[in-house]
């Protein structure tokens, strides 16, 4: 009996529940390809009703809660051709309407992949990282690249910005716009490396790179002389930005964008073909960007002007003529540097020492004017079906000429813990630098007997000329106490200081460098899924001497640089596992060592050239119908023939060099982007760095280099854009990134200093129309304090926020 009363409670509690349920109806079935296949990710909705759903893998579909009536239901994504059918329901009723695509498997798969609606933030093959197509799986080298979609929907508005989503690479230190080296900083695989390339080619920018006219970035790694030469590159890779190209309709976008900190920022996008034939066409981005500081002082003002001009007369001719000019002016950031051991100061780590995190401990008027003008010209022709031609030139000029504000801590000398700081600067008169790089290329793809061979012959000539002046000199030294009067180390007292005396030191850096190479690589084919990359560079250096601070002694010198890989495809074009050996080089000069026949004297010496080779092997996946790219590899750097201290005591003394040093630097790199349902997308990066100094001074030894930044790094992006039956263009993002302790002082003698690990997360949002996009973020979102540097600390931004509405045509 008690049982019965259960069931009839059970039975009661539900009735409204199922009749309820019974005042809808459901509307289920499938979609399949012309050829019988499921058609995933197509769009199923009831037509200006606002219901829907995105079929899965095995097509199904199902919308539920369906009033009673009649309805169009329609099939539908970006590049197919709508389907339609009308159906009519009554409450409690399943009704099952299954479609058929008019296209084929192929043809649903290529257009989905191209509209983004899969993994719309990979892009799986590149023209540039072995100067040659080549996709993603066939590649024996590692790669990372970010594209424009997902800068748009972060709202990255610079390069540094945009590198964030780049797995084992951070930012040293901002870009100070001093012409030659003003340009930003990064760490990779343990090594410095600068955005100096632009489509590959030489293209440095010394101010913030912007965005603008960014097609996508491609951060690729370890040693890569062999196609790239040395003097652009590091051992840790290259980071090489892939602009904007004309096309032959008329668009654009206009956009404005405001936030905290006075940040303001106008851009404009537009492209027309000037012909009515299409041949000549012509696309222009430019932008203004002012910000502020989060600091007492401080701001930049940035402008970009990137115009490009296509000439296509006929099917095997084109020519590009790009530009890229910029004009900053700005506040230099704060930099503080340590000449004395952490330990002194009363702290190991730099969150310990008595700093106020948003003071700048300057005034006004510390400013500086940076310009930066880039020319290119690239003319490609189709030789025959199997060969094409590029001919390629690049022209950069960079110039600076203000103040740099330095920092310098020190204890007091009384109280540990209390300590005092320099204020000084590292100025520019009228630096500049320039550089030409010529650079032609004859592609192939053709087969001998079975064998598919992709071959790349360059020749390259690359001219440094450097005319650069950096000076300083001490303006005060100044206690680190609330309500002191920061505000006397400013731009007039900096200029009066300099019209009464001479600069405590200058720094000239002149003189001309010339490398002329010849590289040939093959991608051969023995069979489908099994290739092999062999690859060779004969570099000329003829450094023809100058000053860096005092006279540089001119010299030549060969290098040979090889490069080899191996790619299996297990699965054909989803899985591939590869392995590789990289070389990369450094020209170090004339350097002085210990005579041991004359004590009392040194003896110049011709260095041999330091080398860096590079072991790497991993897996890469394009998998489930593109929804999962991935990259997991290990890699082993070691470098050798660096120069170093002579351990001799004698020799020491007279600060004489040797150069038997090594180094080094070993790791795992992971990428994923990925796609694992409609709508939702993620791009995860994992590095883990172990660098070591083998061979060196007894104070360095066994320890990690202070320019190698964080071991571990890791970036995430989750992006969730809501199906168009829901809501049609709203998205939402969130992310951010973790980067554990780095050490900035690593020996006996100084000890170590820590800057911090730290988490940085961020977010955004975007509602996308056809003809406008309203998108808002915030960056820092819990108001981190936290540090980069080399050998540095330079404290970053805190909490911001950007709104931006753009007009799309």
């Amino acid at each position: 009996m008690q049982f019965v009363r259960i069931v009839n409670l059970i039975f009661l509690l539900s009735l409204p529940l199922t009749l309820w349920a019974q005042q809808f109806a459901t509307i289920r079935g499938t979609v399949t390809t012309s050829d019988g296949n499921p058609a995933e990710a197509v769009t199923v909705s009831l037509k200006s009703k606002g219901q829907g759903a995105i079929t899965n893998a095995s097509g199904s579909y199902i919308i539920n809660r369906v009033k009673e009536g009649t309805y169009t239901v329609q099939v539908s994504a970006i590049g197919l051709r709508t389907t339609e059918k009308n159906v009519t329901v009554t409450p409690g009723e399943t009704a099952t309407l299954d479609f058929v695509l008019s296209e084929n498997t192929a043809q649903l798969q290529e257009v989905i992949v191209s509209s983004g609606r899969i993994n719309r933030f990979a892009r799986t093959s590149s023209d540039y990282v072995s100067k040659m197509p080549l996709k993603n799986l066939e590649n024996p080298q590692v790669y990372n690249t970010i594209g424009k979609e997902l800068l748009t929907e972060q709202l990255v508005f610079s390069v540094d910005d945009a590198m964030r989503n780049a797995p084992g690479v951070q930012r040293m230190w901002e870009a100070t716009g001093r012409g030659g080296d003003g340009g930003s900083y990064y760490s990779s695989r343990g090594f410095i490396v600068q955005s100096q390339l632009r489509n590959g080619l030489a293209g440095n920018v010394t101010s913030d790179i912007d965005a603008v006219n960014l097609e996508k970035l491609e951060s690729i790694k370890g040693p890569s002389a062999t196609l790239f030469g040395s003097s652009l590159t590091s051992y840790g890779g290259l980071i090489n930005r892939v602009t904007k190209k004309p096309y032959e309709t008329f668009g654009g976008e206009v956009a404005l964008s405001a936030g905290n900190y006075d940040f303001q920022r106008a851009s404009i996008d537009v492209n027309t073909p000037i012909t009515k034939s299409r041949t000549l066409m012509l696309r222009v981005n430019t932008a203004f960007t002012h910000q502020g500081t989060f600091q007492t002082n401080g701001f930049s003002r940035n402008f970009a002007l990137a115009p490009s001009l296509l000439y296509k007369p006929n099917d095997r001719l084109s020519i590009l003529l790009d530009a890229e000019i910029y004009r900053s002016e700005n506040v230099g950031k704060q930099i503080i540097f340590f000449y004395v051991p952490g330990y002194t100061l009363g702290a190991n780590r730099v969150d310990q020492l008595n700093l106020d995190y948003r003071n700048s401990y300057m005034g006004g008027g510390l400013r500086q004017q940076s310009r930066s003008t880039n020319l290119f010209c690239q003319v490609n022709y189709q030789i025959s079906p199997s060969f094409t031609s590029s001919t390629n030139i690049s022209s950069s000029h960079s110039f600076s000429n203000g103040f740099g504000p330095y920092f310098y801590l020190i204890p007091d000398g009384k109280t540990l813990g209390t300590n005092l700081l320099i204020r000084a600067d590292q100025s520019t008169r009228n630096s500049m630098s320039d550089v030409l790089e010529i650079q032609q290329l004859f592609n192939g793809d053709f087969t001998l007997g079975s064998l598919r061979n992709r071959i790349v012959l360059g020749l390259d000539y690359l001219h440094v000329n450097a005319n650069q002046l950096f000076f300083g000199s001490t303006y005060d030294t100044v206690p680190i106490t609330n309500g002191y009067d920061y505000s006397q180390f400013n731009g007039t007292n900096q200029t009066a200081l300099y019209a009464s005396k001479a600069p405590d030191f200058s720094y000239p850096v002149t003189g001309i460098r010339n490398t002329s190479s010849v590289f040939l690589s093959d991608v051969l084919n023995l069979t489908d899924q099994l290739s092999v990359l062999a690859a060779l560079r004969v570099d000329h250096f003829t450094n023809k001497g100058g000053t860096e601070g005092q006279a540089v002694t001119g010299y030549d010198q060969t290098a040979f640089s090889p490069k080899f890989g191996i790619v299996y495809q297990p699965v054909k074009d989803k899985v591939s596992l590869f392995a590789n050996y990289q070389n990369s080089f450094a020209n170090r000069g004339i350097y002085n060592a210990y005579d041991v026949t004359d004590a009392d004297s040194l003896v110049q010496r011709f260095a041999k050239l330091e080398q860096a080779n590079q072991f790497e092997a991993g897996v890469k996946l394009n998998a489930f119908s593109g929804r999962l790219t991935t990259t997991i590899s290990y890699y082993d750097i070691q470098v050798k023939n660096l120069l170093r201290t002579d351990p001799n005591p004698p020799a020491a003394a007279r600060f004489a060099q040797t150069q038997d040093g090594t180094q080094a630097s070993r790791g795992i790199e992971v990428d994923v982007v990925t796609n694992p349902f409609a709508g939702f997308n993620v791009v995860a990066g994992f590095s883990y760095n172990d660098s070591k100094l083998i061979n060196a001074d007894v104070d360095v030894v066994g320890r990690r280099p202070t320019t190698a930044s964080s071991p571990i790094l890791a970036n995430l992006w989750l992006s969730y854009r809501l199906p168009d039956y829901v809501a049609k263009g709203l998205g939402f993002g969130f992310g951010g990134n973790y980067a554990s302790d780095n050490k900035i002082q690593n020996s006996i003698s100084l000890g170590e200093l820590i800057l911090p690990a730290y988490t940085v997360l961020n977010a955004s949002a975007f509602y996308d129309q056809r003809k406008f996009r309203i998108s808002a973020k915030v960056d820092n979102l819990t108001n981190q304090y936290y540090w980069i540097g080399y050998t540095t600390m330079n404290p970053q931004k805190l909490r911001s926020f950007v709104g931006s509405v753009s007009y799309k045509f």
